[in-house]
């Protein structure tokens, strides 16, 4: 009966192989669809940074617009402040 003893546990061993075989295939196939759920994140975090991106340059341009025009304006009404100034300074004389 040595003969049937050795089949049985090549049996048992075979059966122990293929339910390995099954549980590595099985993570195997979680581990594609947790590399799907990153790449799909990854992309998408991507997109929302390239969207960040561009509402931040937008957003620089249209403030270092207002900014140039604050600029003008505050130079205008210094402008105004010193020909002010100077005909204050004119009448003075010749009063």
């Amino acid at each position: 009966m040595p003969g049937v003893r050795r089949d049985l546990e090549e049996q048992e061993e075979l059966t122990l192989l293929r339910v390995r075989v099954k549980e590595l295939e099985q993570r195997v196939e979680h581990l594609r669809v947790s590399r799907r759920v990153l790449m799909n994140l990854l992309e998408k975090v991507e997109r929302e940074k390239i969207a960040l991106i561009h509402n931040l340059e937008k957003e620089n341009v249209r403030l270092q617009r207002d900014n140039s025009r604050f600029a003008k304006w505050l130079f205008s009404k210094n402008r105004q402040i010193v020909e002010l100034q100077e005909r204050i300074e004119l009448n003075q004389k010749k009063a």
